[in-house]
């Protein structure tokens, strides 16, 4: 049985954090721009309330060729009590306008980072900028198939836009770890139409990795910072990381599982999954739906909350492979080490490698206390002291994983 949730202290770390950098401030002016609230004032009364209950709306709505349809990667498993395959399958849709008003939206983040309307890369921020402020599509379905031949229906999609459903698989094709499902949509419907399905067995290991500053540069604990990194700068690893995660996969093989799961929203994932595709294994993000349909809700997702939020999605990929032997990698901007300590101690011996990335930018970081040997004392208590590691040069974690694998299979 599964050791009830104790909270660990990380919220007052994360309000420190958020006071003394301002963020409220830069939160409120941002709050003008929400797709959600557009789609209140303006699309019919009867499909917003429909809309509530989710997967269970007996009128969903079709994709239209004025609509973007994103279809997230995801993992499938086998059923412990049928043996069968099954994976949660999440889509989201939009409109394909706004009724927000972009360029004044444009104005106000290059403001906060203090871009020119001049720059040649002002047009970057435009572009980054769309998913934040397209008007959602409560209560659509999406059709699709896998392979072409497994027909599939994910939603119909909630309040905001966003479907999840468990749908049982065939077995792949000729023992293929990628499988791929493609969205059935008119001509002219745009987003990322094609989805890849990791078939992944119950035993052997799997990583759940952080994203922002953990191998994505971000500064998430600082406003103007995600706002430049997210709207702005080419996105870039953090160093020394694609080399150690192409380590670890050459390590524990490529059958293994990778999970990234990140307090980010959900708006970031075509931006977050180029970023994978070009330096990372491939795996199934995880993003966060909270505030995700409002311009400021980038800021709010990434710094409140987000040790409950990714206990809670962990829980959810232990309910998928209990069996695996998991290495979990993060950083000391966030709650990470809370979360991974608390993961621990709810599933003990699930968890065999915890790895913190030391973030030593101050600018970064926040509050100097995020780094300090206590704060790792208290967020990892009760797990064995050969577990966890904080570190600053990735190399320093090969040896450490080599000997946690070697150890597993001797």
């Amino acid at each position: 049985m599964a050791a009830p949730y104790q909270y660990t202290g990380s919220l007052d770390m994360q309000h420190r954090t958020r006071k003394e950098r301002r963020f409220d401030e830069t939160e409120q002016d941002l709050a003008g721009f929400s797709p959600f609230s557009s789609v209140l004032s303006s699309a019919n009364i009867a499909i917003n309330l429909l809309s509530y209950l989710g997967n269970k709306n007996p009128f969903p709505r079709s994709i239209t060729d004025e609509d973007t349809v994103w279809l997230l990667d995801n993992t499938a498993y086998r059923n412990e009590k049928t043996g069968k395959w099954e994976a949660e399958f999440v889509s989201a849709a939009f409109s394909q306008n706004s009724s927000c008003a972009v360029i004044d939206a444009v104005a106000v983040v290059a403001g906060k980072i203090a871009l020119d309307e001049k720059d040649p890369n002002y047009p970057t921020i435009e572009k980054r900028i769309q998913p934040f402020l397209q008007d959602i599509k409560p209560g659509a379905q999406v059709k699709a198939r896998q392979e072409g031949t497994t027909p599939l229906k994910l939603g119909p999609g909630g309040r905001n836009g966003i479907s999840s459903d468990i749908k049982g698989l065939p077995d792949s094709d000729g023992d293929k770890l990628l499988v791929p499902t493609f969205a059935e949509v008119p001509k002219g419907a745009d987003g990322i139409l094609e989805m890849k399905t990791f078939y992944a067995e119950p035993e052997g290991w799997g990583v759940i990795s952080d994203i922002d500053d953990t191998i994505k540069i971000t500064q998430t604990s600082d406003p103007v910072g995600i706002l430049r990194t997210t709207f702005l700068d080419k996105p870039e690893p953090c160093p020394g990381m694609p080399e150690l995660y192409q380590f670890i996969q050459s390590l524990i093989q490529e059958t293994s599982p990778w999970f990234y799961l990140s307090a980010s929203p959900y708006n970031l994932y075509p931006f977050l999954r180029d970023f994978r595709q070009q330096n990372y294994p491939h795996g199934t993000i995880i993003l966060r739906d909270e505030s995700w349909m409002s311009l400021s809700g980038l800021l709010t997702t990434l710094t409140l909350g987000t040790e409950d939020y990714k206990v809670d999605r962990m829980k959810k990929i232990h309910s998928w492979l209990p069996k695996r032997k998991m290495i979990c990698i993060g950083d000391t901007t966030q709650s990470d080490p809370e979360a991974y300590g608390e993961i621990y101690r709810v599933y003990p011996g699930w968890v065999k490698v915890i790895l913190i990335r030391k973030v030593e930018d101050i600018a970064a970081i926040g509050i100097e206390a995020k780094n300090e040997p206590e704060r790792f004392e208290k967020a990892f208590r009760g797990v064995p002291r050969d577990v966890w590691h904080v570190f600053s040069d990735p190399a320093e974690c090969k040896k450490l994983i080599q000997n946690a694998v070697t150890k597993s299979s001797g």
